[in-house]
């Protein structure tokens, strides 16, 4: 059997690699582990990755977890064109240290407005607005950093192409963008980064990965969305805890 990746469109890591294997032809069997069901809790995926957590990645008998090794890892077995993760030695180290800080300070922040508009209200929980505004002021900085720090005056985050790091921090700031923050008012660079990385992905492969997150309220307000297993309610229960 080929590579299968376990994936759910909704967490912003799984869109990296989708959009990532996507555009680079790489062929794999999607395997779609709905998070509010709480699929990723059962017992049939812990035996797969003990973590309950996704994207994962299964080739053959070697199974690997965490988005950012799953990318290298794909882009060093299929021989992807250089930009993504550059051969030169400081180019590459900029990618890493981009993804270093990303985990750090990006990842665990901009999804906190889902957990507040939508997951949060889906099992009756309702944040601190102290810590949502926390959150804010936490994503302001972060928005503030990414801008000086990582693009200052380049195209892309790591430097004149798009990489692995313009990858995993767009798809981290859809999340607040599709619960209607406006994250790139007033940011006049950060907007172009944007522009030229979805330009570079294409029209119809963003609008693909992104169909579900973008359509979020949508489903809140159909009342669509599913029913949280009991796994998955005790999972989200200590995610909301976990917000500062």
């Amino acid at each position: 059997m080929g590579l299968e990746l376990f994936l759910d469109l909704l967490s912003q890591p799984s869109r990296a690699v989708y959009i990532f294997a996507k555009k680079n032809g790489i062929p794999l069997e999607l395997r779609t582990v709905d998070l509010i069901k709480g699929q990723h809790k059962s017992k049939e995926f812990l035996q797969i990755n003990s973590l309950g957590k996704l994207p994962t990645l299964k080739d053959g008998d070697f199974i690997l977890t965490e988005s950012s090794a799953i990318l290298i890892y794909l882009s060093c077995k299929y021989q992807t064109p250089d930009h993504w993760y550059p051969s030169d030695l400081q180019a590459r180290a900029r990618v890493h240290e981009y993804l270093g800080w990303h985990a750090d300070c990006i990842r665990g922040t901009f999804g906190v407005p889902l957990w507040v508009q939508v997951l949060g209200p889906l099992i009756g929980v309702q944040v601190p607005e102290e810590k949502v505004e926390r959150n804010r002021t936490a994503i302001d900085q972060a928005l503030q950093w990414l801008e000086d720090k990582f693009l200052g005056d380049r195209p892309f985050l790591a430097g004149q192409q798009v990489t692995l790091a313009d990858l995993m921090a767009l798809e981290e700031l859809m999340q607040p963008v599709a619960l209607g923050y406006e994250l790139f008012e007033g940011r006049p660079r950060l907007a172009a980064w944007r522009g030229q990385v979805e330009a570079f992905l294409g029209a119809e492969l963003c609008q693909e990965a992104h169909s579900i997150i973008l359509s979020i309220l949508e489903q809140v307000a159909k009342k669509t969305l599913p029913t949280p297993s009991p796994e998955a309610y005790l999972a989200m229960l200590l995610r909301i805890a976990r917000i500062p």
